[in-house]
């Protein structure tokens, strides 16, 4: 199932390529022959896989629940494949054209009847792979796949939190809040941020601070805005006034009056604004975003939660609280919780050891074992367990791993030539080639990079830190 998840999140990378390769002069020559339609083919070509790669956000999501969007996706894969095929036979002519000698009177006719003979049966490829190419593309109608929907995904988070389903944070919560209370900075409003890998659970630290009766005290206004990975000041100011006032209606979508209202309500008061699952990289936008924040009494907080260090930088956060895994024991109460009815006494003291075997595997994520705890509570057959238990813990029924999204939120960010080598590698075990390519991106000074790494040590349950040495 990962396999298939990431072949589809490949496509994506490799269309791009193809149309770089479609642009290309030796391409661009070879369809303006008069043997092919002076170029009328290769806008065929051109639309078609315009309008495949313009739902493949859409299929890419649905394929987790999908088998017929899987099945799609593969039979599109397989016909993209024939055409870069086709261009490689293209591109490979043509080198030999400018590699040959200039023929001479006898060897010329020969060369030009060869040449002729060569393009006509590229030219019977080239009808093949677009009669193929129109055929599947046809049934994205029939699928219901539809254009533009990337947006709609986007993780939204409240600040509201079931408290008896947290376990192993009681510590983390007074660290936190203890950090919060502290008067460390020298500014009215200081940021301090809660750093963690995907899945650790900083969301749900955040709530638990957020709703804790001292923090409540300490504060007269407090806010929840959920970020995520649209980093959109307007949206964020009009959320964050109505968060602290719902009386304070937002009659006006222009930033300057947001900001102007924002700025006016908050004067002279100690707020707390929550910021979570913060990507933003860009120092402008987040110092024009602050502006009007920066007017709150002393003391004010603002909590940013994010998975990468080098954004509570650029927040210049006075302080980062770095989120740890959950310990072996807290592992196993959440995951029993989500595991077991409380109730059935007898499947718990059957699975017990099984279940060990697996909680194991989600590596102190708590996001995982919820996840796996939730889809094996109503599943009582122990060979079920046991095949969870010997496979990675990613190859789940589809649509109800919650990890698979996150880890494809990071393939999300890679730069596009990254995100085809990695495709092409991740599907490779960890003792088979992938360490070349982990040495490669250790070669690359990028916060995201590094996530990418931290996340296939995650899938491989193995030290990150020791990852490409032994290749």
């Amino acid at each position: 199932m990962a396999g298939a998840l990431v072949g589809g999140a490949f496509l994506s990378a490799f269309l791009q390529v193809l149309f770089d390769r479609m642009a290309s002069r030796e391409v661009v020559d070879f369809f303006r022959s008069r043997k092919l339609g002076k170029g009328r083919l290769l806008q065929k070509l051109k639309a078609a896989l315009l309008s495949a790669n313009a739902v493949l956000d859409d299929a890419e999501e649905k394929q987790m629940t999908n088998d017929h969007v899987r099945e799609w996706l593969d039979e599109l894969k397989d016909a993209v494949y024939d055409a870069d095929d086709l261009f490689d036979e293209i591109a490979t002519e043509d080198l030999k054209r400018e590699a040959g000698v200039e023929p001479r009177a006898l060897v010329c006719k020969v060369w030009s009847f060869a040449a002729d003979a060569c393009r006509s049966n590229l030219g019977d490829k080239l009808e093949r792979v677009l009669e193929r190419l129109e055929s599947v593309v046809k049934q994205r109608e029939v699928l219901g796949l539809r254009e533009g929907i990337r947006e709609r995904t986007a993780r939204v988070t409240t600040s509201l939190v079931e408290e008896s389903g947290v376990f192993g944070r009681e510590k983390d919560r007074e660290a936190v809040i203890e950090l919060l209370l502290s008067d460390r900075g020298e500014k009215n409003t200081s940021v301090m941020a809660i750093v963690g890998m995907g899945g650790v659970g900083k969301t749900t630290l955040s709530q638990l601070v957020f709703n804790d009766g001292v923090v409540k005290g300490s504060f007269e206004l407090r806010a929840w805005v959920c970020v995520s990975d649209q980093f959109d000041i307007c949206k964020l100011t009009a959320t964050a006034l109505e968060e602290f006032s719902s009386s304070s209606k937002k009659e006006t979508e222009n930033l300057n009056q947001l900001q102007l209202q924002l700025k006016d309500f908050l004067t002279g008061k100690k707020f707390l604004l929550v910021l979570d699952d913060v990507w933003n990289e860009d120092s402008k936008l987040w110092d024009a975003f602050l502006v009007p924040f920066t007017y709150g009494a002393r003391g004010s907080k603002i909590v940013v939660t994010t998975r990468n260090e080098s954004v509570a930088s650029l927040a210049r956060a006075f302080s980062k609280y770095y989120l740890q895994k959950l310990q072996d024991k807290e592992c196993w109460d959440l995951f029993a919780k989500h595991a077991f009815d409380e109730h059935n006494f007898e499947a718990r003291t059957r699975l017990e050891d099984i279940g060990q075997r697996i909680v194991k595997r989600c590596d102190g994520l708590p996001l995982a074992l919820k996840t796996i705890g939730s889809l094996l509570r109503c599943e009582s057959d122990i060979r079920k367990w046991e095949i969870i238990a010997e496979s990675d813990i990613w190859d789940l029924a589809p649509g109800k791993n919650e990890i698979l999204p996150a880890l494809l939120l990071s393939y999300h960010y890679l730069p596009p030539q990254l995100k085809r080598c990695f495709a092409y590698c991740s599907i490779l075990w960890l003792d088979n080639h992938f360490g070349f390519f982990i040495s490669y991106l250790r070669t690359i000074e990028d916060p995201m990079v590094d996530e990418i790494i931290l996340d296939y040590s995650i899938l491989g349950n193995r030290d990150p830190d020791c990852m490409g040495e032994q290749d």
